[in-house]
């Protein structure tokens, strides 16, 4: 590149000034505080929330006399759902086109934690203003655009999160770290949604209020309100990581490039990789493709449970804590994997068992029990492919350039992110069943497989 000064190279994790296990503990946490987005925002309560008969005409429920089948509501609670998945894939434009540059600028910098707090306060603001999102038919499009706008901010976090990996690891237990942090998210997000279904969510006899606090369900107020202590939750753990974690050195905050002409270095370090790091490229394509497929499965996995199995809000809280539980113990078990044999394989088995299960869902029925296992079991196979994403990326990042390229990951992941929504929907509305939507999420990770199946680790070499 000639836009930029090549930096200095990168200390590794042990070089760096640390006491003991304390900044791989403190990076963690931000993975256990996000649990506050992944799982109560986009997955378990507010997304379900954003798709019930809460935010369908009256006249239609009212026409449709308690028939949950009922045609008409049917199709405007599968509307609902297509108007989330557009909602986001609106968001992953705006990702795809300002990620990378972002990264890149924290690492030019030097300040990525600064980056890293900014976007987690935005994420957090969007979240506590959730709480004005009504549970009638008015508010869906503030909803949904809080949603788009949480997953935006949520994403310029996670390219700095991503990024500092490197510098709470070494290479050779880059794999643990990354599995312990994604684990941590599991384990956050089990004690955050039984803390919100004993406050907030569950009945306890009293079909008018939830949780202890006996909050009135009128106009969803305990969702809401179980949002808010959400973001609450994940302000206070998003802390640890900026006290905790040394800022990458200060000798590379000498680059200096407008924001425009960040583009400019953009496009020469993609031309460096496509010339000296091809296998990086193809990889972050793969990987691209496969991780979409994955936030199908997050997105609308719940909503599948709520309009195809008929699960209550309480009921996919319940799930989604055993799913977490089954999740978290994967995930760690396969960060040791990932050391021992690599993240391609751990990458590899966790997709074909993805693939196995989600097909298998298609052709259930409606049998609740049935869910219940297919679903638990899909579980075992989600949080290993991200953690061994983020391990096999960072693995084969250049040294002091992980920010640009973890922009360049949020950015290919995001170039593609309508598929999902998009197969989603597109599968929803050709037929009026909400749940042939997981066929289209079934088919970008057989893609995905295809794609990451001749992918070799080199690491990358930026000129």
């Amino acid at each position: 590149m000639t836009d930029m000064p090549h930096p200095a190279p990168t200390p590794s994790s042990a070089s760096l000034p640390t006491e003991g296990r304390r900044p791989v503990l403190a990076w963690a946490l931000w993975d256990w505080g996000s649990a506050a987005f992944n799982a109560v925002v986009t997955t378990f309560v507010f997304s379900t929330y954003l798709s019930s008969q809460l935010f369908v005409d009256p006249a239609i429920i009212a026409a449709a006399n308690g028939d949950d089948k009922d045609p008409a509501l049917v199709r405007a609670l599968a509307e609902n759902a297509s108007l989330v998945g557009l909602a986001l894939m609106f968001a992953g434009i705006v990702v795809a086109l300002v990620a990378p540059v972002l990264g890149q600028r924290s690492d030019g910098t030097g300040r990525r934690k600064l980056w890293l707090g900014v976007n987690t306060g935005l994420v957090v603001l969007a979240m506590a203003a959730m709480v004005f999102v009504e549970g009638t038919p008015g508010y869906l499009v503030l909803g949904a655009t809080l949603l788009a706008v949480g997953n935006v901010f949520f994403e310029f976090a996670s390219v700095n999160y991503y990024a500092m990996l490197t510098q709470v690891s070494t290479r050779e237990n880059i794999g643990r770290v990354s599995g312990f942090g994604w684990g941590m998210g599991y384990v956050g997000g089990i004690v955050l949604l039984v803390l919100l279904l004993v406050l907030f969510i569950q009945s306890f006899g009293n079909p008018d209020a939830g949780g202890l606090l006996a909050v009135s369900k009128d106009g969803g107020l305990n969702i809401r309100l179980a949002v808010l202590a959400s973001a609450v939750w994940y302000g206070v753990f998003a802390i640890p990581v900026l006290v905790r974690v040394p800022e990458i050195p200060a000798q590379r905050r000498e680059v200096r490039v407008g924001f425009f002409r960040s583009y400019a270095v953009l496009w020469n370090t993609l031309r460096s990789l496509w010339r000296d790091s091809r296998q990086v490229l193809l990889f972050l394509v793969a990987s691209a493709v496969f991780r979409d497929g994955l936030t199908g499965v997050f997105t609308f996995g719940a909503i599948i449970a709520a309009q195809v199995f008929g699960f209550t809000s309480t009921e996919v809280l319940y799930f989604a804590v055993a799913a977490n539980v089954v999740a978290g113990v994967s995930t760690f078990l396969a960060g040791r994997l990932d050391d021992r044999f690599g993240p391609k394989r751990v990458i590899t088995v966790s997709l074909i068992g993805l693939i196995a299960l989600g097909s298998v869902i298609l052709f259930i029925g409606t049998s609740v029990p049935a869910f219940w296992v297919a679903g638990l079991a899909l579980g075992m196979f989600v949080g290993p492919v991200q953690s061994a994403s983020r391990s096999f990326l960072a693995r084969v990042a250049p040294e002091g350039r992980e920010g640009e390229i973890f922009g360049l990951y949020a950015t290919t992941g995001r170039a593609v992110s309508f598929l999902a929504p998009g197969l989603f929907t597109l599968f929803v509305g050709l037929t009026g069943d909400t749940r042939l939507g997981i066929l289209g999420i079934v088919l970008i990770l057989a893609v995905g497989l295809v794609l990451v199946l001749p992918v070799k680790a080199k690491p990358a070499a930026i000129v």
